[in-house]
């Protein structure tokens, strides 16, 4: 099958691209400026009771509470934001107004200092991001022609996760060379990083206002009964594309443990950052070079083969990381895992893609992308807990998520076949 690029789908792939740079520049900068720069609250130090657990209030904590909010707000915003746009018929004015709010989030951290601005501007960041995604994957899939979609979300994901993982390189780089001058003018290397993330996102910004328009069907076809049920529509089982975004959250999930465990990984296989940041981008790596590939087959051949394997495969390579010795055979599970994630997540969206209905591509899609990013936000967040009950219990509670995930696709999932208008549905 030939696959045809659509410049439309290019253009959203690199637009988001840009703008994931931008945003991953903030999580690796972040971190350090609220360490050394940010003016952080007087009750640092003290303990704060929860019934009858206390904890001690630190940097740590309040850092994280920073780079936490973006996700769950996130996340938890594109169904709505999703939601809305179906309702409107539209889909670029609300990725104009998202990614203007994650410009503007940028440029406040180069002028505000003090803690509660900072978690302001990145609340305000995470509803940005609530409306760039479902857009963008409600356009990709609207855009795509009949099977095309697996490529298209390929190509998508692939330009995505470049991103992601060239973003905190840069960052690196702009810090550890700055401070600047520019015009006459002193620049920090924070605030250099910052101005980068400005750029990127009024960068895409310029893309999407020059080069992407609303297709035609969406806002002709866009209808009040937007609801996406749990159960079947048959009274039997899950929903589809409910089923898909839970498996698709505990797949993130699985894939999510990992970075926070970076000083107790390096302990335990007695190596340096470097080693670790080579294992952290196996993964990334292989994403890249599948996400297309693997989507495209999905087109020929269905999305379901793809998905079930995408699992076989994820579970062994996650629990595995729990008991291995040696830094290279982690690096080699870590890229067998990137494999797995781009063997589910772009024929996932395809087939999320498949079944949704004219006008609502966006309240479908970003169930989807709301469990992506929830499993990524619970992930990071309770990997360092549970390392506390051993080394390889993220990895066993990551792995059980998987097989859930896994039985889930094998019980609730199948192919979609057209009903008698040519509408797909999933199939029985």
């Amino acid at each position: 099958m030939e696959f045809d690029l659509d410049v439309r789908i290019l253009t959203l792939a690199l637009a988001r691209m840009v703008d994931a740079v931008a945003n991953s520049f903030l999580v690796v900068v972040l971190p350090l400026y609220i360490e050394r720069v940010v003016d952080l609250p007087g009750f640092i130090g003290g303990t704060v009771s929860l019934g009858s657990v206390e904890f001690s209030v630190t940097s740590a904590l309040l850092i994280g509470v920073v780079l936490s909010l973006f996700g769950f707000l996130n996340s938890l915003g594109q169904p709505f934001t999703g939601r809305l746009s179906d309702r409107t018929g539209k889909r670029k004015v609300y990725l104009l107004f998202g990614l203007a709010l994650v410009a503007v989030g940028s440029a406040g951290y180069i002028f505000l200092t003090d803690y509660v601005s900072i978690v302001l501007l990145r609340a305000l960041q995470g509803i940005g991001a609530a409306f760039t995604v479902p857009m963008t994957v409600a356009l990709v899939n609207e855009y795509s022609a009949e099977g095309q979609r697996g490529g298209n979300f390929g190509l998508y994901n692939t330009f995505r996760l470049l991103g992601f993982g060239t973003g905190p390189i840069v960052a690196g780089v702009v810090l550890a060379a700055g401070p600047y001058r520019l015009a006459g003018v002193d620049i920090s290397g924070f605030d250099a990083a910052f101005l980068v993330a400005v750029v990127g996102a009024v960068l895409s910004f310029v893309l999407v206002t020059l080069l992407i328009e609303d297709p035609e069907q969406t806002e002709a076809e866009a209808g009040e009964d937007l609801s996406i049920s749990v159960r079947n529509a048959g009274g039997a089982g899950l929903d589809p594309v409910f089923a898909l975004a839970l498996a698709t959250g505990v797949m993130s999930l699985s894939f999510a443990i990992f970075a926070p465990l970076a000083n107790a990984i390096n302990a335990r296989l007695a190596q340096g950052d470097f080693l670790f940041s080579i294992q952290f981008g196996a993964s990334v790596l292989a994403n890249v070079v599948f996400q297309l590939p693997l989507g495209r087959l999905s087109d020929r051949y269905g999305r379901r083969p793809f998905l079930l394997g995408g699992f076989v495969l994820l579970l062994p390579a996650t629990l595995a990381q729990g008991f291995v010795t040696t830094s290279e055979v982690m690096i080699v599970l870590r890229f067998v895992q990137g494999v797995a994630v781009a063997a589910v997540f772009a024929p996932s969206l395809a087939l999320a893609g498949d079944l949704a209905k004219e006008g609502q591509s966006g309240s479908t899609l970003s169930l989807l992308t709301m469990g992506f990013g929830l499993g990524i936000a619970f992930g990071t967040l309770f990997s360092g807990i549970l390392v506390g009950f051993g080394f390889a219990t993220p990895f066993v509670v990551a792995t059980a998520g998987g097989a859930v995930g896994l039985v889930l696709v094998y019980t609730q999932v199948s192919e979609p076949v057209a009903d008698a208008g040519g509408v797909p549905a999933a199939g029985d």
